[in-house]
């Protein structure tokens, strides 16, 4: 694919508009089927998926592809501070660009925190009419005090140590990203941010898995997904887990996406 360049095995870099985007894939390269895309969360990358990706595209049997957003991991850096629409940008022209310019025609979308609302937010738009179905773990769909709670209380333990392990996957970017995310959820505008709208637009068959210590979001993010969401809609609270399902709990969530993935009606 003329628009791919090899960075380091195995990750590449592909160019979406004027700016380049690092991805990982994992398995067949026939754009012709079903592919698993992988969406990070606030401050992920294609790397701190680890093997997961790997590892569900095994067990379902599909390629797995999993992008870092820009201004996240290797892939070309963002302008700060970020708008309050930065999601809308993400599922509306980011995620549709590195999709075409991989051919995939036929995305099985995977998000965490972030990375699951964005992919509700693109499945509930006129580009996400392809996607063959969601799966959105620890999503938000408007803005709790339980969220920006969680958020505050971030500062400390990035101050404390989390900076030095996040260096190692988004290197001279790594203030920028856990500031374009702290920053911009605390601000007065983005409380009443919500994309509550696009919820409705949803066809395709979703599942939401979180965590019951989940600090950064409650039930109430469930049942406002289940209530508007116009396809199959699937949820799971999950005991003993936290923020990130696919590592607290890493056998029973790979369980749970391997039976709904093999499920999905493939047209």
């Amino acid at each position: 694919m003329d628009s791919a360049q090899k960075i380091d095995p195995p990750f590449e870099a592909v160019r979406v508009d004027d700016h380049r985007l690092e991805y990982v894939w994992h398995g067949d390269r026939s754009p012709a089927g079903p592919v698993l895309v992988f969406l990070h969360e606030a401050l992920g990358s294609a790397g701190l998926w680890r093997d997961f990706p790997a590892a569900l595209g095994a067990a379902t049997g599909l390629p797995a592809m999993a992008y870092s957003r820009r201004g996240f991991g290797r892939s070309d850096p963002r302008a700060l501070p970020l708008p309050t629409d930065y999601l809308d940008t993400e599922a509306d022209r980011e995620l549709p660009g590195i999709l075409a310019a991989l051919e995939i025609a036929r995305p099985i979308l995977v998000g965490h925190s972030d990375g699951a609302t964005i992919a509700l937010m693109h499945a509930g738009s006129a580009a996400g009419q392809s996607v063959l179905g969601v799966v959105a773990e620890a999503p938000h769909v408007f803005v709790e005090e339980e969220t920006l709670a969680g958020i505050r209380e971030a500062l400390p333990v990035y101050q404390g140590g989390l900076r030095d392990r996040l260096l190692r996957h988004h290197g001279a970017q790594t203030d920028g990203v856990f500031h374009g995310w702290h920053d911009t959820w605390q601000t007065a505008e983005f409380r009443d941010w919500n994309c509550l709208d696009r919820l409705p637009q949803i066809r395709c068959p979703t599942i939401v898995i979180q965590g019951e210590g989940d600090q950064y979001g409650t039930q109430k993010q469930l049942d406002a997904i289940a209530e508007r969401v116009r396809g199959p809609v699937e949820t799971l609270m999950l005991p003993d887990c936290g923020h990130s399902p696919h590592r607290d709990r890493r056998d029973a969530v790979l369980a749970v996406m391997t039976r709904f993935i093999r499920n999905l009606p493939r047209g």
